[in-house]
């Protein structure tokens, strides 16, 4: 049976993350000290110490996760993954847990990739919904049928479809949804646009970042969101991860690839629990699926 591990994304945050694992495991200590040298701030009292809201902004949200999920697997002792994918954010935790990259250069990246995201959001205003209990056409017709910019951005699992763009289309394409048979269509209390091409601005210094850190091929394939398959290819990661950015998040195929590809149990790695909900209604629970906060 092969082991599968996946990384969460934005959205997975809560005030005290992380906080036992640092108290608690001298490793992970160390590591989140470096972090807070690296960012240039103490990113570690916010995530200890910090309410919702301030846990919210991206260019906090992105990193504390990131440094949750990353450093708590370094910290396991029998972290041996077959195969490992993250949700949006989370590919970059997956990456470097799986060593494509080093934890000082995706933590980098990781801050860079916030900050232009935190720009685009305050730029161009827009906003997410989620939609449930539509057939993936059908929410995409609706998205065509919109004026403006809205899409598909992320594909979570069969009758959930998070849709991503300006605020009056996504508010217009809820009432679609729900006018072709939605249960439900919910604005997000998110602060932008992500994965839609209200984040184009970010591509130019992304792409610089990316194409300027050293990656090597994993000790195990990746499978990467834009794909949804299997890499171990440093340039072809590289191209995947940039054109995430603007691109949707094929979990629900991603999830169903590793199974294909032999997974036998799921184990979510950082803060929340939201991929082990998903990876169970994908899977029907033919799998073993676990879960990681702390050690």
């Amino acid at each position: 049976m092969k082991k599968a591990y996946v990384f969460p994304g934005q959205g997975s945050q809560f005030p005290g993350m992380a906080k036992e694992l640092y108290n608690g495991n001298p490793k992970a200590k160390d590591l989140f000290e470096k972090a807070n040298r690296i960012l240039g701030f103490r990113i570690t009292d916010v995530m200890f110490e910090g309410t919702d809201e301030d846990l919210r902004a991206t260019r906090v949200t992105q990193p504390s996760i990131f440094l949750h999920s990353t450093i708590l697997a370094a910290c396991l002792d029998d972290f041996a993954p077959d195969m490992v994918a993250g949700h949006s954010l989370g590919e970059f935790s997956a990456l470097a847990a799986s060593g494509a990259m080093s934890f000082e250069d995706a933590l980098k990246l990781v801050a860079i990739r916030a900050e232009a995201m935190q720009e685009c959001c305050e730029k161009v205003p827009g906003t997410m919904a989620a939609v449930i209990a539509l057939p993936d056409e059908a929410v995409e017709k609706v998205c065509k049928d919109i004026p403006g910019i809205v899409v598909p951005a992320n594909y979570n699992c069969d009758g959930q479809i998070v849709i991503s763009g300006e605020k009056d289309a996504v508010l217009a394409a809820c009432d679609g949804m729900k006018a072709a048979g939605a249960k439900r269509a919910l604005p997000l209390p998110v602060g932008g646009a992500f994965h839609s091409p209200l984040m184009e601005p970010a591509r130019a210094k992304l792409g610089k970042a990316i194409e300027e850190t050293a990656f090597k091929s994993p000790v195990c394939p990746v499978y990467q969101n834009v794909t949804a398959r299997p890499s171990t290819d440093p340039g072809e990661i590289k191209k995947n991860l940039l054109a995430q950015l603007t691109s949707p998040v094929r979990w629900t195929a991603s999830v169903r690839e590793m199974i294909a590809d032999g997974a036998g149990s799921f184990t979510e790695i950082g803060p929340g629990a939201v991929l082990q909900g998903l990876v169970r209604r994908i899977s029907g629970e033919t799998v073993e699926i676990n879960g990681i906060t702390t050690i």
